[in-house]
């Protein structure tokens, strides 16, 4: 899979690695993907709602050791 931007938002709780993804997401063009990396487990449920509530797309979500990785399409 083609990433086109990478955001470690580690030891960061809920809100900020949406509002940071939020953020990358605006200064990106339509079709480019995000690669964010988390720790906050919430992220899990977060980034689901989010991609749900923006219409971005979620391409993948997955738990490495204690890192929660998102990869999200912009709309």
């Amino acid at each position: 899979m083609n990433i086109d931007k990478e955001l470690d938002t580690s030891g960061l709780n809920c809100p900020l690695p949406i509002l940071k993804a939020k953020k990358a997401l605006a200064e990106m063009t339509s079709g480019q993907t995000l690669r964010v990396t988390a720790t906050d487990a919430g992220s899990m449920r977060d980034f689901a709602t989010f991609a749900k509530q923006t219409g971005n797309e979620l391409l993948e979500q997955q738990t490495v050791g204690n890192a929660f990785i998102h990869v999200l399409k912009r709309r």
